[in-house]
């Protein structure tokens, strides 16, 4: 979401004659998109911050501008620890950062927010259809720094994606916090699987992707869509956080260990080339040996593509900072963490092998140190090597190489 959010703006800033700079020393106007879910995320935010001050205070001409989810509804805290930042932007609000533009640059900066469909996307670019969420997990900091859910409508999405792909883009990959949730708040109630048949027949896109999922919203009707709908790609991320119940209700998830398992079940018995991605805190509030032990056997069972793993992290003005004690050890979290981190290997490494001599299609979408990458349908990253540019490209690669991370083959 941050780096749609950060396309965005850059969109705006094009507007206005503004090129990007990968110098800092050399900007005029340096914006730092912060993220803040977990403590370690905020501190690499402080720590990057507290090295422009030097910039900062050198050339007092030069803008420095935070946005994203440091900033909440009162930045007055934030002034006092960071003056030397001219401008504080919440998610999604980039007006305080044009108009000060406007202002210091005698700029007419009429119309530059109406349309911010980024002009140089990617060949796989991300989507936002719906801001914000609803849930208020007691863990997560996103409804007080992006606010209660609110989606765009079917027509608005349909001519954004129509355009990027005028554009260049083949796969686009819509955004939310919830994103199965979309529709819901507005009138006529549309939900995912309206929007993806909406924009599936857009000529020139290839494929449809969408994250991140939440098991209350994930219904039959959205399951059977991703079924029936060539371009929409078997691949769903689909956050669990805990095996445990009493966990997930401290949580406040709203599903139990047993309801998760029958949803992957129902998906599985649907898509059946799915692939799945999921995301886990450990060190939870008050969460036990035993209580942990259910997560990794959670796990074992569902042998998921990909896990996410995350220790947890104190958030400011959460349900669970405000009601419970952070009483789980660094060194606990860390053991844990590692603990998973070395299962979902073996899991990983066990489930790519299988691929091995398959024929797979895979969208090229860049180049790292001489070898191009991309990635197949089920969202696996796939290396190849290529004398002329593949980019953009969506080739036929045969595996001859796996590890738990990323697949290598050959064009067929």
């Amino acid at each position: 979401m941050n780096k749609a959010d950060s396309e965005r703006l850059t969109s705006a800033l094009d507007k206005l004659g503004m090129q990007p700079s990968t110098v800092p020393q050399e900007a005029d106007l340096i914006v730092l998109n912060s993220c803040v879910v977990r403590q370690s995320a905020e501190d690499k935010v402080t720590g990057m911050l507290t090295s422009l001050k030097p910039l900062k205070l050198n050339n007092k001409e030069k803008i420095v501008a935070l946005m994203g989810c440091m900033v909440g509804p009162e930045t007055s805290k934030l002034k006092s620890k960071f003056p030397y930042v001219d401008v504080f932007m919440r998610p999604q609000q980039y007006e305080p950062l044009i108009d000060l533009l406007a202002a210091k640059f005698d700029m007419d900066t009429e119309g530059c927010l109406r349309d911010l469909t980024p002009s140089q996307p990617n060949i796989s670019t991300y989507i936002p259809i719906i801001h914000g969420c609803d849930e208020f997990c007691s863990f997560c900091i996103i409804p007080y720094r992006r606010g209660r859910q609110q989606s765009r409508t079917i027509q608005d999405i349909n001519r954004e994606v129509t355009l990027l792909v005028e554009r260049g883009v083949k796969e686009v990959t819509l955004l939310g916090q919830t994103v199965d949730a979309y529709g819901h708040d507005l009138d006529d109630k549309p939900d995912l699987s309206d929007l993806m048949t909406s924009i599936h027949d857009i000529e020139g896109l290839q494929r449809i992707r969408f994250l991140t999922s939440h098991p209350k919203y994930m219904s039959e009707r959205i399951i059977k869509t991703i079924a029936e709908l060539p371009k929409v790609c078997e691949h769903i991320n689909l956050p669990f956080q805990a095996g445990d119940d009493q966990v997930l209700t401290d949580m406040r998830r709203g599903y139990t260990s047993l309801e998760y398992k029958n949803l992957v079940k129902r998906i599985r018995d649907t898509i059946p080339n799915v692939s799945l991605a999921t995301d886990v805190i450990v060190g939870f509030p008050g969460e036990t040996n035993v209580q942990f032990e259910s997560t990794v056997a959670l796990i074992k069972d569902l042998e998921f593509d990909k896990v996410h793993i995350a220790a947890y992290s104190p958030r400011p003005n959460t349900i669970a900072i405000r009601k419970m004690t952070d009483n789980i050890s660094h060194q606990d979290k860390k053991d844990r963490v590692k603990i998973l981190e070395t299962l979902q290997e073996e899991i990983s490494a066990k489930l790519n092998a299988r691929l091995m001599g398959n024929t797979l299609e895979v969208l090229i979408d860049g180049n790292t140190k001489g070898k191009w990458h991309g990635r197949t349908r089920n969202d696996k990253l796939v290396f190849i090597e290529s004398d002329r540019s593949p980019f953009g490209q969506t080739l036929d690669v045969t595996i001859d190489r796996t590890g738990p991370w990323s697949l290598n083959g050959t064009i067929t």
